[in-house]
């Protein structure tokens, strides 16, 4: 009787604690959380005045494309700082990722929404001191560029979350905020853009399962247009996205 009770006061707390794993996940990806990703289109706006995307067929077919060059370009960043998430890896993983994207607008865009992820997640993982760690020596250290990619990944690492699930919701981000800047950029409307989502959703699980747990050494644009048009945002006479 002893033996039982141990076991199931052990499976008890297996179960607590995989339940506060899922409350964390679904925080990070809550559009609640400050992150500052809301304020890039990825480029869709500038495709938008430029006309390569005009209606609803290229829209998909746009942000299929985004989604694919993430996958093949930023994927391998967040699984190898996911599975390392220690200073030395986010350094080394920064330093390449800064001189491996091509433009000015991607390159600042990955800055401001690295920087804004890790003063949320010091503020709100204060369990983690780590995390706070990694905040104080970016800030002190001009030679820290925080991109996103790889302080998503080590995030996820230090949170405990698995390879498979990091890479996942990066994707699943990068598709959520597609979405919001398609609304807001009024080429759909919020149940359009909940189908749209839907739709585009099974693509992005075949595109995870494509490109996931590759080394950073095979990182790789597949999209070299969307690259020049996302550089070409700066351009434009009016904005509403800084990138």
């Amino acid at each position: 009787m002893e033996c039982d009770r141990s076991m199931d006061n052990k499976t008890m707390q297996s179960a607590s604690e995989d339940h506060n794993l899922q409350w964390n996940q679904w925080q990070l990806l809550d559009s609640i959380l400050p992150t500052g990703g809301f304020a890039h289109s990825y480029g869709l706006e500038a495709a938008v005045q430029t006309r390569l995307v005009s209606d609803p067929d290229t829209l998909e077919t746009h942000i299929t494309h985004i989604l694919e060059n993430t996958g093949s370009l930023l994927l391998p960043y967040v699984y190898k700082a996911t599975i390392s998430p220690n200073m030395e890896t986010w350094f080394e993983l920064d330093r390449t990722l800064n001189a491996t994207l091509t433009n000015e607008k991607s390159r600042r865009a990955s800055i401001a929404q690295g920087s804004a992820l890790l003063r949320v997640g010091a503020s709100v993982f204060t369990e983690i001191p780590f995390l706070k760690n990694m905040r104080e020596l970016a800030l002190k250290s001009d030679k820290i560029k925080v991109h996103h990619a790889p302080v998503f990944g080590v995030i996820c690492g230090v949170l405990g979350f698995g390879h498979g699930f990091s890479q996942r919701a990066y994707m699943f981000l990068t598709l959520r905020d597609m979405i919001s800047a398609s609304t807001r950029l009024n080429l759909v409307g919020p149940m359009g853009g909940a189908a749209l989502h839907h739709r585009v959703a099974k693509s992005a699980e075949g595109l995870v399962k494509r490109w996931m747990d590759r080394p950073v050494e095979e990182a790789c644009q597949t999209g070299p247009l969307l690259d020049v048009v996302q550089g070409c945002h700066g351009y434009l006479f009016t904005r509403l996205f800084c990138s």
